[in-house]
């Protein structure tokens, strides 16, 4: 599947939040050049803003990420904060990292060390 193709399936299956298009979105991860591009060709930064856009635009009242930084070079880092201070504000999120620049921004943190 191409990028735009992905987003598309995506949007029919789920749903994005309102106001939000699959060429909207891919402009937002600054993948234009690549919309029609398969995806199993993306490097894996690219694959990581894929998923990240599937998460947070997806019409949903919570979001979950595993790792969000996973493969992200300094530009995906700082696309990741501004997608979390931009489109999540009224949501609740829940991040499982070790790594404190992936939650810094969260209100409440549970260590799990702390229940062993």
């Amino acid at each position: 599947m191409t990028l735009l193709e992905f987003l598309n399936f995506h949007e029919n299956m789920k749903g994005w939040m309102s106001d939000f298009s699959s060429e909207k979105i891919i402009d937002i991860i600054q993948l234009q050049k690549s919309a029609l591009k398969q995806i199993r060709y993306f490097s894996s930064g690219m694959k990581q803003r894929v998923k990240l856009a599937q998460a947070v635009f997806g019409n949903t009242p919570a979001l979950f990420l595993d790792e969000p930084l996973t493969n992200l070079d300094q530009d995906g880092n700082e696309l990741y904060h501004r997608l979390i201070e931009k489109y999540c504000a009224d949501r609740l999120i829940i991040i499982s990292s070790n790594d404190e620049k992936e939650y810094s921004f969260c209100t409440e943190k549970i260590c799990m060390n702390d229940f062993k």
